[in-house]
This record gives C-alpha cells, sequence and structure tokens, in this order.
C-alpha cells in the first residue's frame, strides 16, 4: 500500500513556491547592491552629461549666467560660420591622409614582422612602444624637436645643407606635420591587430596557394587580404574614430594655429565652450561631430552587412 504524504510533506509543497519566490528577491537584491555602485556612475558619467548637453545645444549659455533657449540657432550658425567650416576642412583632410596612411604602413610593418627574423621580438616592441605615449607627452617632445630656431630638426636640415622649415609655425605645414606626428605614435597599434590577424591566416590556404603556383603578391592579394579583411574593417573604423576626435595633440603642439590651420573640430568645440564661454554653440557642434560619427559607423556597418549578404559567387 502506497504511503499517504504527512501533513508536514503537504504543507511543505505550499511553502515551496514561496522560498523560491524570496530566495529569487534576495539574490536580486544582492544584485542590485553590488550594481549599483556601477550604475550610479554610469548614469553620473555617462548619461546625465549626454542629455544635458543635448539641452544645452538649443541655448545660450555661457555655464556662468543664466541661458536663454535660443531652439536652433544654435546649428543654423554653424553652418554659416567660417572658423567651423575651416575646423571641418582641417578634421577632413587630417583623416583623409592619417586613416589610409596608417593602415597601409600597418600593414606593410606587420607582413615585415610576421617572419621568423632575428630578434623580432624587440622590433615589435619598438613599434607599439610610440602608441603608448601619451598624446600630450608626444606632443611637448615634437614641441621640442620641431622648434624653427632651436629645434633638432632644423639643426639636422643645416647640416644637410637645406633651408630651416617653420613646421608648426607655418600654415602651409603645421597640419601635415601633425599627421606625420600621429602616423609616429598610432601606426604601432595597427601593426600589433594586423599582426594578429596574420598570424590567425590559415596555412592549409596559404601552402595550396603556393602548391597552385601563387607568388607572393597573389598570395598577399587572393589569400591575406580577403582574410584580414573584418580587421582592415575595424581598424578603418577605429582610426576614423580617433581622427575625427583628436584634440590634445593640437592643443599642446599648435593649439590650433597658425591661422587656425590646425583647428580641428574637437578643438573648436573646446575653444567655444571654454576660450569664448558659448557652451551652447560648442555643444551644438559637439553634436555635429557626434551625427557625423554615427553616419560613419552606420556606413560601415551596412557595408559589412552587404558584403555578407553577396553571393560567394559574385565576389569573383
Amino acid at each position: 500500500m502506497p504511503r499517504l504524504p504527512t501533513p508536514l510533506t503537504i504543507a511543505d509543497t505550499g511553502h515551496r513556491p514561496r522560498t523560491r519566490r524570496s530566495r529569487r528577491r534576495r539574490e536580486s537584491a544582492t544584485a542590485w547592491a553590488f550594481l549599483s555602485p556601477s550604475v550610479v556612475i554610469i548614469l553620473g558619467l555617462g548619461v546625465l552629461p549626454v542629455a544635458w548637453s543635448l539641452l544645452l545645444s538649443f541655448r545660450a549659455d555661457d555655464l556662468v549666467t543664466p541661458g536663454r533657449w535660443v531652439g536652433v540657432d544654435n546649428y543654423r550658425a554653424l553652418a554659416q560660420d567660417p572658423h567651423f567650416s575651416q575646423a571641418v576642412r582641417n578634421t577632413l583632410l587630417y583623416t583623409a591622409l592619417y586613416v589610409p596612411l596608417s593602415l597601409v604602413l600597418g600593414l606593410a610593418l606587420a607582413l615585415a614582422l610576421n617572419r621568423r627574423i632575428r630578434l623580432v621580438g624587440l622590433y615589435r616592441t619598438l613599434f607599439f612602444v610610440p602608441f603608448v605615449i601619451s598624446a600630450t607627452a608626444q606632443g611637448v617632445l615634437f614641441s621640442f624637436i620641431l622648434d624653427p630656431e632651436f629645434g633638432a630638426a632644423n639643426s639636422v636640415l643645416h647640416a644637410l645643407g637645406l633651408s630651416p622649415q617653420g613646421f608648426l609655425t607655418d600654415p602651409g605645414q603645421a597640419l601635415f606635420v601633425l599627421v606625420a606626428i600621429s602616423l609616429w605614435s598610432g601606426t604601432g597599434f595597427c601593426v600589433v591587430v594586423y599582426l594578429a590577424a596574420l598570424q590567425d591566416v590559415p596555412a592549409s590556404l596559404i601552402e595550396a596557394a603556393r602548391l597552385d603556383g601563387a607568388g607572393r603578391w597573389h598570395l598577399l592579394r587572393h589569400v591575406t587580404l580577403p582574410t584580414i579583411m573584418p580587421v582592415s574593417v575595424f581598424l578603418l573604423l577605429w582610426q576614423t574614430i580617433n581622427s575625427l576626435q583628436v584634440f590634445d595633440l593640437v592643443y599642446v603642439t599648435s593649439k590650433g594655429g597658425p591661422l587656425g590651420s590646425t583647428t580641428v573640430i574637437v578643438y573648436f568645440i573646446w575653444e567655444q565652450a571654454f576660450k569664448n564661454f558659448t557652451a551652447g554653440y560648442g555643444a551644438a557642434a559637439a553634436y555635429a561631430l557626434a551625427v557625423a560619427l554615427l553616419v560613419i559607423a552606420a556606413v560601415v556597418r551596412g557595408a559589412r552587412r552587404l558584403e555578407h549578404r553577396r553571393p560567394e559567387g559574385a565576389a569573383r
């Protein structure tokens, strides 16, 4: 005869759902207790400043006296501001030079270092060290080197019998000098990322291509480059965003000069907000930059989706 449940067992089955619910509540409360400091920091330093700056972009505000609502007047003024147009042109030129050069140089150096050569570890470290150095330290260093009167660069040019250059004090050279400084430091990141990608290229594909008679150029074009294409897209997006946000190097070296030749968008935003005390106008410029970054990210992501959806035979 089966054993009948005791009254205690029946009572226990009724209390089990309540016990589980209370346990889950305690676990949720404990989890939120650990997460709450991070949530407060993210809200306080991330979400709230973004929302406040968006509201600020529709106001005429100097962060000192009470401001007033002006609607989209700040954005209209941006479209007619020649200084903002110059900052946009400088930023686009800087990006158009820095991004492709950093990718090409990074890939070339990674291909050269992806071999079994003597002291290869030392070479890889030396190429990556400039990336670790802060942009402020780089700016101070190159400000001394490129000083038109006492810098080492003009001393070398004088020893070679060449005329001295203005470098960062010449409106026609300053932006290109900043691109060169950025390449000195930013190429190391591309080298490291490309090295990791090259080491993940399947050796079987390379061996099969060599057996088919492919040379180095064909291996690079038809095997290596297609395999590392996702990494190239990532670096393209990463370097583009960094170049559009360049500020500290400009602030330390040229401060937007001479004659505004190195004034980029982020420096323009800082100048409007904290130098001219037109914080609302600077916030509008910041959101114009944010929209541009979102558009670039959306275009790159859409291009990657189209690339994945394209039939395999269409690529040939």
